[in-house]
């Protein structure tokens, strides 16, 4: 995230606080097993959505400039580090960048924000990217 003017809100303060960052996680999870078009970035996360639902919360309060959640239960976050299990190529890329966006839309982020968030999000999850030749 870029660096705040004095005095200027957080994106966390932006989205709403914990409660808003609460609904656009579980917006999205709710849309990767809802949604075919998020059926691969789906099958990666295995049976159950919970914990990965209570992490990206938790990780977004603190990466939004809110609570550090994340860090105070598992340290300093290691993104591309802890995601390495996970075959994440250009489909997985985009299907999360996809759902994420939905997300956005439907919980009616700040269309401004939502588009500094995307920038964001787009070059963590390219970064993240680990299968061979994608």
């Amino acid at each position: 995230m870029e660096i705040k003017e004095p005095n200027a809100p957080t994106p966390f303060e932006t989205i709403g606080g914990e409660a808003q960052v609460r609904a656009l996680a579980d917006r999205f999870y709710d849309l990767m097993d809802l949604e075919p078009a998020y059926r691969l970035l789906r099958h990666v996360h295995g049976e159950s959505l919970d914990k990965a639902r209570d992490k990206l919360f938790w990780f977004l309060c603190g990466w939004l400039g809110g609570p550090q959640h994340y860090v105070e239960r598992f340290g300093h976050p290691r993104l591309r580090a802890r995601h390495l299990p996970f075959v994440i190529g250009i489909k997985e890329r985009d299907q999360w960048l996809a759902c994420m966006a939905q997300a956005m839309r439907e919980q009616q982020v700040d269309e401004t924000l939502a588009q500094r968030l995307a920038e964001s999000f787009f070059n963590t999850a390219d970064w993240m990217r680990n299968a061979p030749g994608s």
